[in-house]
């Protein structure tokens, strides 16, 4: 069985989790979009494990990891991945294996990201990893790949022809003194050398795999509302983050796809700047934040928090071909008296049931709200659904109901345990 894990909102839904638990039936578990600029969380017997590279599936003793040509990988943040997991005791040789195709991300990569961010009169909110330019290189076909840091002769001849171009562009334009190739070439070398025994033809890896009939978990990062194409565009990341990103990120194809699970928060949070019809104000916003504990995994930064928006989820269940869906976090929601889901948009008396993707819309629309009473009680321990309260088992089912796609997978806490999985 090959399974696709996927976003359904802007990110952050709680998909590391999911990834967790379904990596323990799973063989190979494959990253195949992004990069350090997102982060999987997940807690193990109370102790708490945060990924940005390398798929979380790493916990599970003798399964395979794979970082597909699709990632962009900064070799600073990837070796320190590797050197804190072994700390830990998590065995990695022979487990972690890197797409020799995959884009390496590189100093100039990360100042053009912020000096890029310094200029804009509307700010995007990027993290300044480095991501949207180490893309744009593999666009215009002057990127570096992890096979030319194996390879010095070619290294050298497509760095050199970066800089030159690169440095005049730091130098007039942003006031920047740019970058020596003696220090980049030297070190990235070196990080190449470290690396080199994870790096291998994955795609080769992952297709024989797939013949010898192994399970295979595909897993995304960020969420639908964030990509390139489908996202609230320009505030997007620079990758295909949905499920269909599997194929050109992983080099199998799209016919091997078998399962496509979506993940959605029980409310809904995003990350920097953009639209959010369904924002809670300020003084809620930062009350459900706190006790969400709603901060970035990889930048810590606050994320914002609205009611659960079902035209958003309905728009990623059909881009994606999702099947069924994971609920996360509806212990977050304990207490609340009243619970909103917002089920259209309205912008100059005009109704909206489908995502629209005119900004003008997106930033002006008002949400239109179906109320529900909330629970009281708190549902931290609940093993079965008949478990939780009427009230908590009326708001899944009606989230059914509208987004007509089961809800398979229900988390009512933080670790692999407090999770409920309905027939």
């Amino acid at each position: 069985m090959n399974t696709v894990i996927v976003g359904t909102q802007w990110g952050d839904e709680g998909k590391g989790k999911v990834i967790d638990i379904l990596s323990k039936e799973s063989d190979y578990i494959v990253r195949y979009q992004g990069g350090n600029n997102a982060g999987h969380t997940v807690v193990v017997d109370g102790c708490e494990y945060i990924f940005h590279l390398i798929p979380s599936g790493i916990l599970h003793k003798g399964k395979i990891c794979c970082i597909g040509n699709g990632v962009v990988v900064d070799p600073v943040v990837l070796l320190q991945e590797i050197k804190t997991l072994t700390q830990r005791g998590i065995d990695i040789n022979r487990r972690l294996k890197i797409s020799h195709l995959a884009h390496v991300i590189l100093p100039y990569h990360k100042i053009l990201d912020q000096l890029r961010e310094t200029k804009r009169t509307e700010k995007l909110g990027t993290t300044g990893r480095g991501i949207g330019p180490c893309y744009a290189d593999k666009i215009n076909r002057c990127g570096i790949r992890m096979i030319d840091l194996l390879n010095p002769k070619i290294f050298r001849i497509k760095l050199k022809d970066n800089l030159k171009e690169k440095n005049e562009i730091f130098n007039k334009v942003y006031r920047h003194p740019g970058f020596s190739f003696n220090k980049i070439y030297r070190e990235y070398l070196e990080y190449g050398r470290r690396l080199k025994k994870y790096i291998s033809s994955t795609h080769h890896l992952l297709n024989r795999a797939i013949r010898q009939k192994k399970n295979i978990l595909f897993e995304g990062a960020q969420g639908t509302f964030l990509d390139i194409d489908f996202g609230t565009y320009p505030f997007v990341t620079s990758s295909s983050a949905i499920a269909g990103g599997v194929a050109v990120g992983t080099g199998v194809a799209p016919i091997k796809l078998d399962k496509i699970i979506g993940v959605a928060k029980a409310y809904t949070t995003r990350v920097g700047e953009g639209p959010f019809i369904s924002e809670f104000p300020p003084r809620f916003n930062k009350f459900m934040r706190d006790k969400g504990n709603e901060f970035g995994a990889t930048t810590g930064r606050p994320r914002r928090c609205g009611w659960f928006d079902a035209v958003m989820v309905k728009e990623a269940i059909l881009l994606n071909g999702v099947s069924e869906l994971a609920i996360m976090k509806l212990d977050v929601l304990d207490g609340l008296k009243r619970l909103k889901i917002c089920t259209a948009y309205k912008y100059k008396g005009k109704v909206f049931r489908e995502f629209p993707y005119d900004l003008g819309v997106l930033r002006n629309a008002l949400p239109v709200y179906k109320e529900m009473p909330g629970w009281v009680t708190s549902i931290k321990g609940a093993k079965e659904f008949k478990d939780l309260p009427l009230r908590a088992r009326n708001y899944l089912r009606r989230l059914e109901e509208l987004l007509k796609v089961r809800i398979k997978m229900v988390s009512v806490g933080s670790s692999r345990e407090e999770t409920i999985f309905l027939d």
